[in-house]
């Protein structure tokens, strides 16, 4: 068999892998929703980032499947995931930590990458569903996570306390303060000392109700339950009134 027939083989059969994730955003939302509980939970050091890692590479590859992203690309994701899971694991064997740096950098632009994708699927398909909605539901559950990554990497490279009061908060501390900005419930315990930190947290307040008030809601004022079930229910009536 030639190389060319081998390929056309190899590409057939992730299609028909691939289909069983075509808009499958349920599912991309549960990730999110365990990424999240695995980061309140784990250490951001050692092997628990590795844990992490994993969760947020497989986030982004299902997510990039599911929003009809080029097979070749999806790919790329794969190997891209892969290659900072092995660097996770040498930074935790090793206690290395730049490698875990390099591949918590990757990696959250994966799924940062891996998010636009979403969006863009949910905002150009032309039918409203329960899975457009929840695509919709998982890129604003995953801006938290994203927010979370760049507080941390604030706290790394500014001089200051990131936190008035907290000299060494925790990974967990950054993904507490990056929801309850997000979703503006604000409680206090946890306040940005200085410049970046209020600006971006400003920033991810005004986005995340843009967010909300714009696309999800209007998404949801689009949504009418059953209709797709009652449009394929009337074809299939007409074509069986056309072979009668």
């Amino acid at each position: 068999m030639d190389t060319a027939a081998m390929r056309a083989r190899r590409r057939e059969r992730w299609l028909q892998r691939a289909e069983r994730f075509r808009d499958a955003f349920g599912l991309v939302f549960v990730l999110v929703l365990v990424t999240y509980v695995l980061a309140s939970l784990l250490s951001n050091r050692g092997w628990g980032a590795v844990i992490l890692i994993v969760a947020a590479g497989a986030t982004s590859v299902i997510a990039l499947t599911s929003s009809h992203v080029k097979p070749g690309f999806v790919h790329q994701a794969i190997w891209a995931s892969a290659v900072t899971i092995a660097l996770a694991a040498i930074a935790a064997a090793s206690g290395e930590h730049a490698w875990l740096d390099v591949a918590s950098a990757v990696q959250i632009t994966l799924l940062a990458v891996a998010m636009g994708a979403v969006l863009r699927r949910v905002v150009t398909t032309a039918e409203v569903g329960s899975r457009t909605i929840l695509g919709a539901i998982s890129v604003y559950t995953a801006l938290g996570i994203l927010f979370t990554s760049l507080y941390g990497t604030i706290d790394r490279i500014q001089g200051g306390l990131f936190f008035e009061g907290v000299a060494h908060p925790h990974g967990s501390d950054f993904l507490f303060f990056s929801y309850t900005t997000l979703t503006t419930t604000g409680f206090g315990d946890l306040v940005p000392g200085g410049q970046p930190g209020r600006m971006i947290s400003g920033l991810e307040m005004m986005i995340g109700q843009i967010f909300l008030v714009t696309l999800v809601a209007g998404l949801v004022s689009l949504w009418r339950p059953g209709e797709a079930l009652r449009r394929r229910q009337a074809k299939a009536a007409e074509a069986a009134q056309a072979s009668e």
